[in-house]
């Protein structure tokens, strides 16, 4: 196995990549190393060769280095990826080629958690059938019958998806929609339940979402009342001007971690450091249990909402019930 076998694979495994239709930022190195692991093809095998690897994100890297050790990775050690970057591997190549149809996740266990050590990825069967012809007369036909199926997957799994998704009625009566999951149906129970009850007539200037970083953002409105929104700050899960009191509301929906201490008030009101409005800041819970489990957490000065008792509200002070503070 000589460094030219190498880089020849190399030199293949980006080709196809362009081909697949991955953006130019994907047609690099570290990518074509993923695909190369993924579908377990050394420097000297061929194409029609392909094998299915089921792998972490560590074995993929490891692989890489045992397989392709003349092609440069590191500084230190040229010949791996350092540990730390594992994320980029994960984010900016193992996503993308997940999102193309080329790689499947979890196929044994769809829900595990972003995060899981467990997380394992593989070759998907379009994909498979597609590379085994790379170099042959009928490469072209795959490659065409990839982008044909996988289309029409990727049509289905967006029903699926929107299917699931949790609606959403704003005050003015327009409906948005997120991502399914506790944290989305804890948003609603905001907008839905605790804005007419606690700021009427209010309008919900942001409303952020985990599946995309926001699905209701007004930065003029917000201009106008003297807030920037900073792109790389993170911003409260709903953001509702009481206009009839000029207040800010600021709420945190929690499910698992975030309420608003002292370090996140901190952050908030140098977020919203313009701003004109006074600012409240709500930590929402789904239940009363949940609200114990975080109650030692919570900043002095904040409010607490519980969905199950959404005409309550709970207030850490003893000096006004839901207002803002002077500093």
């Amino acid at each position: 196995m000589t460094r030219e076998d190498q880089e020849k694979k190399l030199g293949e495994a980006k080709e196809i990549l362009a081909a697949l239709g991955m953006p130019l930022k994907q047609q690099n190195t570290r990518t074509a190393l993923v695909l190369l692991a993924m579908f377990d093809l050394s420097p000297t095998d061929d194409w029609a060769e392909v094998k299915v690897n089921t792998l972490g994100i560590t074995e993929c890297m490891d692989w890489m280095a045992e397989h392709y050790p003349d092609i440069p990775k590191g500084t230190k050690d040229p010949t791996k990826y350092a540990p730390n970057s594992r994320e980029s591997v994960r984010k900016e190549s193992v996503h993308q080629l997940v999102s193309a149809g080329i790689l499947f996740k979890n196929s044994d266990a769809p829900d595990r958690a972003t995060n899981d050590k467990n997380n394992r990825y593989h070759p998907s069967p379009l994909a498979i059938k597609a590379l085994a012809t790379f170099g042959t007369p009928s490469w072209n036909d795959a490659l065409q019958e990839f982008h044909k199926e996988w289309g029409k997957l990727r049509e289905k799994w967006a029903a699926e998806r929107e299917a699931h998704r949790v609606p959403v009625v704003l005050p003015n009566g327009s409906m948005r929609s997120l991502s399914p999951g506790d944290h989305s149906e804890l948003i609603r129970a905001v907008v839905e339940s605790f804005a007419p009850q606690f700021t009427p007539g209010g309008e919900v200037v942001y409303l952020g979402d985990t599946g995309s970083k926001w699905i209701v953002e007004r930065p003029e409105y917000l201009a106008e009342l003297g807030v920037a929104v900073d792109p790389h700050g993170k911003m409260p899960d709903v953001v509702i001007h009481y206009t009839d009191r000029d207040w800010l509301v600021l709420v945190e929906a929690v499910t698992s971690t975030g309420p608003v201490n002292s370090l996140r008030v901190a952050q908030l009101k140098d977020l919203f450091a313009g701003a004109r409005p006074g600012l409240v800041f709500v930590t929402a819970f789904q239940t009363k249990k949940k609200f114990r489990q975080f109650a030692a957490d919570i900043a002095w000065e904040t409010e607490v909402w519980v969905a199950e008792d959404s005409t309550h509200m709970v207030h850490f002070n003893g000096e006004r019930f839901l207002g803002p503070y002077d500093d």
